[in-house]
């Protein structure tokens, strides 16, 4: 049986600081073709590369990920400072208008982190450059040492909304999650909800209202143990399910309140 083709958002990278290619973590692609039982695709997210157009004809649902790089703050209105970090706008050019391509048909996406991020930004958001600098916030970033396990390790809760689809989706009204991400949604864009909050009120799980398709988005990284992880593992089935459904021509899933 042909499984859906799920393209994953790869990242400009430097081997050996010198040799450019474009890369994407092993655990995005296991999450998808092992929990969201679907063919992980590598998409080397560069318009001189693929157009938009050719990728929603290529495929079924889209993983954004997470990635050092910071979506450039002169997408959403603002300049560039030191606090923003690196940047890659080759990315922002293919993903921005592809998550409002994705919104507009119906088309199933993940948001992941900086994935996350990008669906704020293409719906007329803005972003804080570091969250932990702001009075009362903890700091999300990734441990700077220790092993995967420890960096990947869970280390607060995150609470949803009373009958919204995390809720709804997770059986639960909170959840314990693993946070590795300095940047936070200022203002939501245009019909983005805010389902999901950390303790220190970060916003952490988003949906488009009224999209007619899969479009939740969390700024943890449920890729990691998806397989076994009792949050990441509905989020990635659920995704499946809808990139599944677009496959077959079916109506689109709708993950909204």
């Amino acid at each position: 049986m042909t499984r859906p083709v799920v393209g994953i958002i790869g990242n400009q990278h430097l081997i050996n600081d010198t040799y450019e290619v474009h890369a994407g973590g092993s655990m995005n692609s296991e999450a998808v073709a092992t929990v969201s039982c679907c063919l992980p695709l590598l998409i080397p997210a560069d318009p001189r590369f693929v157009s938009v157009a050719e990728l929603l004809d290529t495929c079924d649902g889209f993983l954004l990920t997470g990635g050092r790089p910071n979506v450039h703050p002169e997408e959403y209105g603002e300049e560039a400072t030191e606090a923003h970090g690196a940047f890659d706008r080759c990315r922002d050019a293919i993903t921005l208008p592809l998550v409002r391509a994705c919104v507009e048909r119906g088309q199933p996406f993940l948001g992941v982190c900086r994935g996350f991020q990008e669906v704020n930004v293409a719906m007329g958001g803005t972003l804080y450059p570091e969250i932990r600098d702001l009075p009362g916030r903890m700091n999300h970033r990734m441990p700077p040492d220790g092993t995967i396990e420890e960096k990947f390790a869970l280390r607060h809760m995150v609470s949803f909304a009373e009958g919204g689809p995390f809720h709804r989706l997770f059986g639960a009204s909170e959840v314990m999650t693993n946070t590795l991400h300095g940047q936070g949604i200022k203002r939501a864009g245009a019909r983005i909800v805010i389902d999901g909050h950390a303790p220190d009120g970060t916003p952490e799980a988003i949906y488009v209202e009224g999209a007619p398709g899969f479009t939740l988005s969390v700024q943890w990284h449920p890729e990691y143990n998806a397989a076994n992880d009792p949050v990441s593992r509905p989020l990635f089935e659920a995704f499946g399910d809808a990139a599944r459904a677009w496959a077959a021509g079916a109506a689109p899933v709708r993950r909204s309140a």
